[in-house]
């Protein structure tokens, strides 16, 4: 049977998994009067929320009697790690680009990748429709992209296609037709079919499933060989060769998984019945084992202390509480997610947990709640390392697409936390803007940034390199409110308290000695009392102590939380809620633990 292997990559919010959906309809997957939705690949809670894809997933269908694998991929720098691994099981990649925005720097990233293993590129240049959009200009920037990237002679020759996802359609030319045909006929035409090199069996394993009936499945590209259901095979792990045997072999077919009893060389398939595998680790012959090269993944860039929740409201929500089960469950994490590192601290309550972003370390912390884990999250720090003796940190790319009329806030904001201006443009009415920025001063920036902007900016980056440390970068400027003793906010004292600064909490909320409550109007924290209520007297009033007018409690994100935060604050993440805090929270031993602090800087 003929088949093609596609992975789709572009920059996030480009129209990646809305082409799969076309994809999906153009062939027939669903009955003519079916449900589907939109962003059917989509299917994770929080990939719904936040309308991003973060995990990659197969789907294949049927075209003209081919069969194409199509992997939709995220588009966050944060899951890079999901991408460089998927890339393995394609065999040639649809780079999918905005035809306003044009290549961004995690179109960058992605297509890097894919040049380097030699997969053969086609362009998609969609969203035609908008208003101002370039497509021809766009087409010459990917073309510079390729170029810059030392793509070969064959690659630079990629064909390009030009269409709108939305409105359904793709062509080699601008003008409009019915379907999204000519570019199938296109992925026909220009993917390759799967090398096939002589041998005895070979599958990376290059990523998993998880199944609660049959456990954890192994999800490959079948290189060479032919896998067979009751296959007696080796499992090639970096530590050593284990014999083991295939339960059962799944093929996709549309959005699901059909039972087969053997799988040809070139198709994808998921593999049942094997052990204690890794990602990487290869699937071979019984008799003589040959190792495939190892996916190799880079390297993280910031860490976050991970430690139980030791606040006075522990185990009011959540189901898992003590440190065993936060161990086990990040352990269980680093298994399918690549880009993850743990490590054990001094203390057995606390764990380093090392991730490629804020989104990265954001979207597991969310994850872990949501299936009722409590915990306490520090604050987000960069990998520091030391190179030829100097401390060096890592530094990103930073883009941001604004109006004019904001694109002096912007530089202002950036400079300030050590960036340099590279590139600044005129794309329309907007203003194009990139920098080098250390990714210290990213943290806290997005918030800064859509206030100045009044929410117009569009803002992303992705690692580049590390570099020399380049000194204090200024953090938050105002101070908090912090809750003097535990017990239930009143409108009486939050009314009096509003020209203190604004808050996180409403009336009539539980809070705890040392919680933070709110944000001070200055520099400098102020403990003060949220609970006082009001005292009652025997004269009638006059009727002018009406209701207290009080503004509405600012709600956070756990991402806002966790880029607002300083070093002696943390957060407590439970099911229900999230509150910021200070590590100490007793304001006596905080301030001896501060006095302690200056003496050994100035020792």
């Amino acid at each position: 049977m003929n088949i093609r292997n596609i992975a789709i990559i572009a920059h996030v919010d480009h129209g990646k998994t809305t082409l799969v959906d076309k994809i999906l309809h153009q062939t027939n997957v669903f009955r003519a009067n079916q449900e589907t939705g939109e962003l059917i690949m989509d299917n994770n809670d929080l990939e719904r929320e936040r309308g991003i894809t973060i995990f990659s997933k197969n789907a294949s269908v049927e075209y003209k009697g081919v069969k194409i694998n199509v992997i939709d991929t995220p588009g966050h720098a944060d899951f890079g790690g999901e991408v460089e691994r998927v890339l393995k099981m394609a065999d040639g990649v649809i780079l999918l680009v905005d035809a306003f925005e044009g290549p961004m720097p995690q179109t960058r990233f992605v297509l890097q990748k894919a040049l380097q293993l030699n997969l053969k590129p086609i362009v998609v240049i969609n969203k035609v429709d908008k208003p101002n959009c370039r497509p021809d200009e766009v087409h010459d920037a990917v073309f510079d992209l390729f170029f810059n990237l030392d793509a070969t002679e064959e690659q630079l020759n990629f064909p390009t296609f030009y269409g709108s996802g939305k409105n359904g359609w793709f062509n080699d030319s601008l003008t409009p037709c019915d379907d999204i045909t000519p570019l199938l006929d296109g992925i026909l035409k220009y993917v390759p079919e799967p090398k096939i090199a002589e041998g005895s069996l070979q599958l990376q394993i290059t990523s998993l499933d998880y199944s609660s009936f049959l456990g954890r499945i192994a999800v490959g590209k079948v290189t060479r060989g032919t896998i067979k259901e009751n296959q007696p095979i080796s499992l090639v792990q970096a530590d050593g060769i284990k014999k083991t045997r295939v339960r059962e072999l799944y093929i996709f077919e549309s959005l699901g998984k059909k039972k087969v009893t053997e799988v040809m060389p070139g198709d994808i398939c998921a593999v049942v019945g094997i052990e204690d595998f890794n990602i990487g680790d290869t699937i071979a012959d019984f008799e003589n084992p040959e190792a495939l090269p190892v996916i190799s993944v880079d390297e993280p860039t910031m860490n976050m202390q991970f430690g139980i929740n030791n606040s006075p409201f522990f185990g009011k929500d959540g189901k898992f509480v003590t440190s065993r089960h936060l161990r086990d469950r990040l352990m269980k994490e680093t298994e399918k997610n690549l880009a993850l590192r743990v490590q054990d601290t001094d203390s057995a309550d606390t764990f380093m947990v090392f991730g490629r972003g804020i989104l990265h370390l954001g979207v597991l912390i969310e994850t872990m709640r949501r299936e009722g884990y409590e915990l306490t999250v520090g604050q987000p720090k960069v990998i520091v390392k030391t190179i030829d003796g100097k401390k060096h940190e890592p530094y990103e790319t930073l883009v941001v697409d604004v109006p004019q009329e904001f694109a002096s806030k912007v530089i202002d904001l950036v400079t300030r936390r050590k960036g340099e201006m590279h590139i600044m443009e005129t794309k329309g009415d907007m203003q194009h803007l990139e920098f080098e920025i250390p990714s210290r001063g990213l943290i806290g920036l997005r918030t800064q940034m859509l206030t100045a902007t009044a929410g117009e900016a569009v803002m992303a980056h992705r690692f580049n390199d590390y570099k020399p440390w380049k000194g204090p970068i200024p953090g938050r400027n105002n101070g908090v409110l912090i809750a003097k003793e535990a017990g239930t906010t009143t409108a009486y004292s939050l009314d009096k308290l509003q020209d203190r600064g604004f808050f996180f909490v409403d009336p009539g909320e539980e809070v705890y000695k040392g919680m933070i409550i709110g944000e001070n109007n200055k520099p400098g924290d102020l403990v003060v009392n949220p609970n006082e209520g009001k005292k009652l007297t025997n004269m009638r009033a006059s009727g002018t102590d009406g209701a207290a007018n009080i503004a509405p409690k600012t709600l956070m994100t756990l991402e806002e939380c966790m880029e607002y935060i300083q070093h002696d604050e943390c957060i407590e993440v439970t099911p229900n809620h999230i509150r910021m805090r200070k590590t100490i929270l007793d304001e006596e031993e905080r301030k001896r633990f501060q006095k302690t602090m200056k003496t050994e800087e100035v020792g």
